[in-house]
């Protein structure tokens, strides 16, 4: 597979499933966020995951929690999907030091 490049905008990381959006991918990701948390000095917090219902979303999100796991960094993620605002405020409940949401979005599901 040619190299697929991660890209950001406002709204996030948006791209096309099994194009650059692929596990290796999400791992990348999932680890560049580790590596600020931890050098911010935040590990110990943790961080929340969460996902919709979406295709693939908890694989996706059980990937990131991996990552995560696997750098000291506790997660907190719900046995089920949660929306957006939810996984947010749930920052606060855990005194996480962020989320990660892995969601389509506003797309239709």
């Amino acid at each position: 597979m040619a190299e697929s490049v991660i890209k950001f905008g406002t709204d996030g990381w948006r791209a096309i499933m099994n194009d650059t959006f692929i596990l290796s991918n999400v791992r990348i990701v999932a680890q560049a966020i580790a590596d600020y948390i931890k050098g911010e000095g935040l590990g110990e917090k943790g961080i929340v995951i969460g996902y919709d219902t979406r295709f693939f979303a908890e694989r996706f999100a059980h990937e990131c929690a991996s990552v995560m796991v696997g750098n000291g960094i506790p997660v907190f993620m719900p046995r089920r999907a949660l929306p957006t605002p939810l996984t947010a405020f749930s920052i606060r409940i855990y005194g996480a030091a962020g989320a990660i949401m892995l969601t389509a979005s506003h797309n239709p599901p």
